[in-house]
């Protein structure tokens, strides 16, 4: 199977007002933008992979099941804006703004938070590793894993595996949380053969999932 044409959602704004913007499912990766006003926008289930977002505004933003993997954000602010199931792995955080916003299982790895400002450490729905924290699954599981990488699509969206090609623990993580092993394994198989579409976010294949589980395919 082989992607004909990969949809384009990547944005260049400098200096720009794009207040109460709709970027709801967007794959925004090698998006480049800088001094732009975002505040009061959607940004669930959006993808920002290795993207440059400097010194934007995203007051008020609502990012749940937002990725932001190798994202520069810096000197960028999210006052009061809104966290749920997001995921800062490997962004660049220096002076961006968390002032009053509000965090709801939320994972930073590799990710130097020392110099962010506003981010209360001390709040337990914020979890920090240092590195991709190391987790065992099974033979089957690696295999169901590796099986669905030989989707196209999914191979594309990078939400499964580390830029070494490793499978990736904090997808693991947050998928076992969701499912149990055997219908997770059964669900994958099911993701090969099905998705067909592009998609930036893991959060996609969990709602996937989620519908077969509704329509007792697994």
């Amino acid at each position: 199977m082989a992607i004909s044409k990969r949809l384009n959602d990547q944005i260049n704004y400098s200096n720009r007002k794009k207040s109460g913007s709709d970027f709801q499912n967007k794959d925004l990766r090698r998006s480049n933008c800088f001094s732009s006003d975002f505040s009061n926008s959607n940004f669930n289930h959006a993808s920002f992979r290795g993207a440059q977002f400097k010194s934007c505004n995203f007051s008020e933003c609502s990012f749940e099941s937002t990725e932001f993997i190798a994202t520069n954000l810096k000197n960028s602010r999210f006052k009061k804006s809104k966290f749920e199931n997001t995921i800062f792995h490997s962004a660049k955080i220096e002076g961006v703004d968390f002032e009053e916003a509000e965090f709801k299982n939320v994972i930073f790895v590799s990710t130097d938070i020392s110099k962010a400002v506003n981010l209360d450490l001390s709040n337990e729905e914020i979890k920090v590793f240092d590195k991709m924290p190391e987790l065992e699954i099974s033979e089957d599981l690696k295999i169901a894993v590796k099986t669905a990488m030989k989707n196209e699509y999914i191979k594309f969206a990078r939400v499964l595996d580390t830029k070494d090609g490793a499978i990736s623990s904090i997808s693991m993580m947050i998928l076992l949380e969701t499912f149990d092993e055997e219908t997770l394994i059964k669900g994958l198989d099911l993701l090969k053969r099905k998705i067909d579409k592009n998609f930036g976010t893991l959060s996609y294949l969990i709602e996937e999932l989620k519908l077969y589980k509704n329509d007792g395919l697994i």
